[in-house]
């Protein structure tokens, strides 16, 4: 039994393409990933912005236009109430995110309590202990971010948040690592 024969023609794919070879098989299939936000990454970048700030005499990196420019729009977002991108009304997880990116950009909190005052702490139940323990496990915010949402020490110490005898504030407040993290 004879096979047909393939002729090559101009209109061809394989000749506009100068090969008669199956197209290679993409790398989209999920072996080539971004590792750039892997967790590994993210902290091999902290530790080495910390050793350099170590060793370069600490006092804090300068920030530079960038920087200045995010922080103050940071700031008018949370005055304002709503995202800049779409002009929607910021909900609490974008609070809470935005108000602990200020604390990394070394805001004071007076300076955000200025721009967008706490509001009255909300009522503790069940679901929103389990709910705030599950987010402080996903992002760990640090403990003063959640207070402007309207969490109070109370409810993020039986969210595991807060130890025992921490209080929020300025006085007894853990380290900064330790607020972070928390029980979780």
């Amino acid at each position: 039994m004879l096979l047909p024969r393939i002729v090559k023609t101009k209109s061809s794919p394989a000749v506009a393409a100068g090969s008669i070879k199956a197209p290679r098989s993409s790398k989209r299939d999920g072996d080539a990933q971004n590792r750039r936000g892997s967790a590994d990454a993210v902290e091999k970048r902290r530790a080495a912005r910390r050793f350099n700030e170590l060793l370069l005499g600490g006092g804090g990196r300068a920030g530079d236009g960038r920087t200045e420019r995010r922080r103050r729009r940071l700031l008018a977002e949370l005055a304002e109430g709503v995202s800049r991108r779409g002009k929607r009304a910021l909900k609490p997880i974008d609070v809470l995110s935005r108000v602990e990116e200020l604390l990394e950009l070394g805001e004071p909190l007076a300076s955000i309590r200025e721009a967008y005052p706490p509001p009255p702490p909300v009522e503790v139940t069940a679901e929103l202990v389990e709910g705030l323990r599950h987010l402080h496990r996903a992002y760990g915010f640090s403990a003063d971010a959640y207070r402007f949402v309207g969490l109070d020490a109370h409810a993020l110490r039986k969210a595991g948040v807060l130890r025992g005898g921490q209080r929020e504030g300025r006085g007894s407040a853990p380290p900064p690592e330790a607020a972070r993290h928390g029980a979780a």
